[in-house]
């Protein structure tokens, strides 16, 4: 049975609990009032995005003074903060213990036009200040809405581990460069090109400051790539197992770029969720023995969308190099000319091995790591698999898409020498909280698996090792 390709319509933003945004104050004016190391802390954030700073303490701390000994554009007065100050302001920060005080300055803040953050009083807010990952001119904001700063810091803590802080230079670079390419005579698609091209460099050199050189590099590459009509490009992606956290960093930022994504239905929401809000999603999914859409449509699709300027993420479930049929879709994209990437993924075998917490490999037991599917292009049982290397006792072999042909499977190998107490798992959903592991013997698996409803996708392993 055969499908069609099936456009996944855009869903409408989640309820927000606060809308972020990005406050320019270049040369305007802040007040700050406390004398805190909070207060301080405000103050310097506030003087560090451009902003003449005013602060009203009447006992500043140390830091506070070191803060403002140390910001030109800091003035410290040291005396209590006054309704008249705030005029004129485009910001008013505060931190203020006295809870009738901190009304009286929300009221006078509110009275000038003038908005208010007071530390840990959100009621009295009209802004948060969430946790801040510095690459400026790259700033990422992150906020839980005052329910868990602590968590917003660990979360802060996590981006920043994905962020290399050489991407300060790369965003100085594109701040300085976009008047030259918007002056280079690239036409609106090939400057989308240029700026993909500009991140994957980023990312693939994050050690390197960049350089005139490398824009004239960049510009080169992008009008080559123009003249060649191959402004749009497909990358091979490996979904992983299931768990998103399993998907490559490398597969993650593919996604986040993607104008398209064309999807398997192994392939879970929540790593479909990781690409781009904006971008277009085609549920493409071909299963064994279910509907499925036509390899020939999909990788006619792959190559029209790039052709039309798309930068098109194929994502397949594990690895898009294990049985994806991934030669004929980088043989297609390559033959219209079109550049084609592949992003491996973790393949279902070593999510298996990582359920089963035992190797695959061994010196003594197992020298061998085997990979094989279990029914041919017409969902038939295989009869041309080289049986006595399957059979071989000295291997470890992971079966993928083998639940159905399991007994036939098993009866070869039996027939072929294997010893009947061999151990063999069938792993149902690998890695997702789902996961099932069905522990057997290559001699009764058949039967223990022929007792238990499978809904996922499994992965059968067979082997001496597997003992444990």
């Amino acid at each position: 049975m055969t499908r069609k390709p099936d456009e996944v319509p855009a869903e409408l933003m989640q309820e927000l609990a606060t809308l972020p945004v990005f406050y320019a104050l270049e040369g305007r004016r802040v007040v700050v009032a406390g004398g805190s190391d909070g207060a301080a802390w405000k103050a310097d954030l506030a003087a560090a995005a451009g902003a003449q700073v005013d602060v009203f303490a009447a006992s500043p701390s140390p830091r506070l003074q070191a803060v403002a000994a140390a910001r030109a554009r800091l003035t410290l007065h040291e005396r209590g903060w006054r309704a008249e100050d705030l005029a004129g302001a485009a910001m008013a920060l505060a931190v203020i213990e006295d809870d009738s005080e901190a009304q009286t300055f929300r009221d006078a803040a509110k009275a000038q036009g003038v908005p208010v953050n007071l530390t840990d009083r959100p009621a009295l807010s009209d802004f948060l200040m969430g946790a801040i990952v510095n690459r400026s001119p790259l700033v990422i904001g992150v906020s839980t809405s005052g329910a868990a700063p602590a968590f917003a810091q660990a979360v802060r803590a996590r981006v920043e581990t994905l962020i290399p802080s050489s991407f300060s230079a790369w965003t100085r670079a594109a701040r300085a460069w976009r008047p030259r390419v918007m002056a280079s005579g690239l036409d609106f698609f090939a400057r989308r090109d240029f700026w993909r091209r500009f991140t994957r460099e980023a990312f693939a050199r994050v050690e390197h400051a960049p350089q005139d050189g490398d824009l004239d590099a960049l510009l080169e590459e992008t009008r080559r790539a123009d003249e060649a009509s191959t402004r749009g490009r497909v990358t091979l992606v490996g979904a992983g197992p299931g768990d998103p956290e399993l998907l490559t960093l490398k597969g993650l930022r593919a996604l986040v770029g993607a104008d398209v994504v064309l999807f398997d239905d192994l392939v879970p929401a929540a790593v479909l969720d990781l690409a781009r809000r904006e971008a277009v999603r085609i549920n493409v999914g071909k299963r064994g023995y279910a509907p499925s859409v036509k390899q020939e449509e999909i990788t006619a699709l792959l190559v029209k969308l790039a052709k039309e300027g798309k930068n098109v993420v194929r994502l397949k479930g594990g690895d898009p190099m294990i049985f994806g049929r991934a030669n004929e879709e980088i043989g297609a994209i390559r033959a219209a000319g079109l550049e084609a990437e592949i992003v491996p993924g973790v393949t279902a075998a070593l999510a298996a091995a990582a359920a089963l917490e035992v190797s695959l490999t061994n010196r003594d037991t197992a020298r061998r790591v085997q990979f094989v599917t279990a029914h041919t292009s017409d969902g038939k049982f295989p009869e041309d698999i080289d049986w006595r290397a399957l059979a071989d006792r000295r291997a470890t072999t992971a079966v993928y898409m083998g639940n159905r042909t399991l007994p036939a499977l098993s009866k070869r190998l039996l027939e072929e020498g294997m010893d009947p107490a061999t151990p063999a798992f069938l792993v149902e959903r690998a890695s997702t909280p789902q996961q099932r592991i069905i522990a057997g013997s290559i001699g009764d698996l058949p039967q223990r698996v022929a007792q238990e409803t499978l809904e996922g996708p499994c992965l059968v392993l067979i082997g001496a090792t597997l003992r444990g």
